[in-house]
């Protein structure tokens, strides 16, 4: 597909996404690698072009330049986005009570800690960055190491085989210690990120290097 029409359809569905306001953001297509740039009013929605624009065929990178400004009467203090973020952190039941740290400079959140599964690290990220004033998040919150740690290349390619949207046979799978390197080619954006968050569903894994390509 031609740069060009990966551009329109970029613009399409940045324009269809109802959780965005498209207005301010421009798109640039080189070699299937999509930059976008402009500017949003809340991190959420900087995240959601990110998405959007990485699930159209034929995108085969994400360059994201899109900066986060607030109107003046929405900004907030840092500690106010700081007591924010650790009540809604407290509030979630996936995540164990005290595990995430928060700090916040300038409307960035930086997450710390420890959890015992990759859907939590996740899950934290999520509920910070729909706070108002988060310009954006750095997720430092790392995934503790399971007892069981055999059979681990085993367990992801038998994932792979019950998933319909990972064509299992170009998808080569190697584990070192507990991180798990993805090599090979895929079809599409949602198959290469469906096998990586095949990967991180197994136990054990604190590391998923996907290096999956798409042609």
């Amino acid at each position: 597909m031609a740069d060009r029409d990966i551009q329109q359809n970029v613009i399409a569905e940045l324009e269809f996404e109802p959780s965005i306001d498209a207005t301010n953001i421009g798109v640039t297509v080189e070699a299937g690698i999509a930059t976008l740039f402009g500017h949003v009013g809340s991190c959420a929605q900087k995240f959601a072009a990110e998405k959007a624009a990485r699930r159209v065929a034929g995108v085969r990178a994400i360059a994201s330049e899109i900066e986060v400004r607030f109107p003046e009467l929405k900004k907030h203090s840092d500690d106010q986005i700081a007591a924010r973020a650790l009540d809604i952190i407290a509030w979630d039941t996936r995540l164990p009570e005290g595990a995430v740290r928060v700090k916040v400079d300038s409307g960035w959140v930086t997450l710390s800690g420890a959890v015992p599964w990759q859907f939590q690290r996740v899950a934290a990220e999520e509920a910070v960055r729909r706070l108002g004033g988060v310009v954006g998040v750095v997720n430092l919150v790392s995934v503790l190491p399971q007892p069981e740690k055999t059979a681990i290349a085993e367990r992801i390619v038998a994932a792979f085989k019950r998933n319909a949207d990972i064509a299992a046979e170009g998808v080569r799978v190697t584990v070192s210690g507990t991180r798990v390197s993805l090599q090979g080619k895929v079809g599409s954006n949602g198959e290469r990120d469906a096998a990586e968050a095949a990967a991180w569903c197994v136990s054990g894994v604190e590391d998923v290097d996907n290096r999956l390509l798409i042609p």
